[in-house]
């Protein structure tokens, strides 16, 4: 019997407790192959594990001050690998900024809440239905 790879998922949050806590959300919840990163630059100089989705925050200068932003760091997987999907996450609910977000080609935005876990659990499964529809979209597409 075959089993299904596990999802590729990296996690990147300069926020050391809260990434601890979305890890722990997902490896108790969902069976995926997790790396965290507390920078965006970490992140980037991983993309050659390439990753299934990546959730990524917003800020990341807690930590290191200089260090990129989330979008910054959006941008450069992007220019690297466009068909990455990438969630981003904030704790900042303005929809500027979920606008902005979605016109760098986010996959979405989830807003740091309670419900932020559920919110990327099914954020991450429509990833995975959208990919799915595509690929029998041009299976049929390449049979006209």
């Amino acid at each position: 019997m075959k089993t299904e790879p596990k999802i590729k998922l990296f996690l990147v949050d300069d926020d050391a407790v809260f990434l601890k806590s979305l890890e722990l959300q997902f490896l108790n919840h969902a069976d995926f192959e997790i790396k965290t990163f507390p920078t965006g630059e970490l992140c980037i100089q991983n993309l050659n594990e390439k990753p299934d989705v990546i959730v990524l925050d917003y800020h990341l200068d807690g930590i290191v001050k200089n260090a990129i932003n989330g979008m910054q760091t959006l941008d450069r997987i992007k220019e690297i690998n466009a068909g990455i999907p990438v969630i981003m996450l904030s704790s900042q609910d303005k929809i500027e900024v979920a606008v902005s977000c979605m016109h760098h080609k986010a996959f979405d935005y989830v807003v740091k809440s309670e419900t932020a876990f559920v919110r990327l659990q099914k954020v991450i499964s429509n990833i995975f239905k959208y990919q799915k529809m595509e690929k029998e979209l041009n299976w049929y597409m390449d049979r006209m």
